[in-house]
């Protein structure tokens, strides 16, 4: 929610998502794992924004809970959605050539009649 209602920066011009948050047993620290949707420079732009702020986020974060220690925010692209989406993009791929292979590897009803009558010459 700070986030999106207190952050005022023209670099977040895409909504970054939380996707997972990683706290050190300590509570010292806490990976931020974010995505950002556009490109490349969007992305990196939205980041250093966030690392930006994250020194106002953690005392807001005090302010609104009762921890005794408020872990120090760290912000990460989170690339573990990216190698996701770029496998699932590479099955897709694979799956569309095996059909269309498929398809090319079909005998035509032509080719069909004629190996039929081939066979029946060669028993006969």
């Amino acid at each position: 929610m700070i986030i999106m209602r207190e952050l005022d920066d023209p670099r977040l011009t895409g909504l970054p998502s939380i996707t997972r948050v990683k706290v050190s047993e300590d509570l010292a620290t806490a990976d931020v794992f974010v995505t950002v949707m556009g490109t490349e420079g969007k992305q990196t732009a939205a980041l250093n924004a966030l690392k930006h702020s994250a020194g106002m986020m953690r005392s807001r974060l005090a302010e609104m809970m009762e921890l005794r220690q408020v872990p120090y925010l760290k912000f990460r692209l989170d690339e573990e959605l990216k190698k996701e989406r770029e496998v699932l993009d590479l099955l897709r791929k694979i799956q569309e050539e095996n059909e269309a292979k498929g398809k090319s590897e079909e005998p035509s009803g032509e080719d069909e009649a004629k190996g039929t009558v081939q066979e029946e010459k060669d028993e006969g």
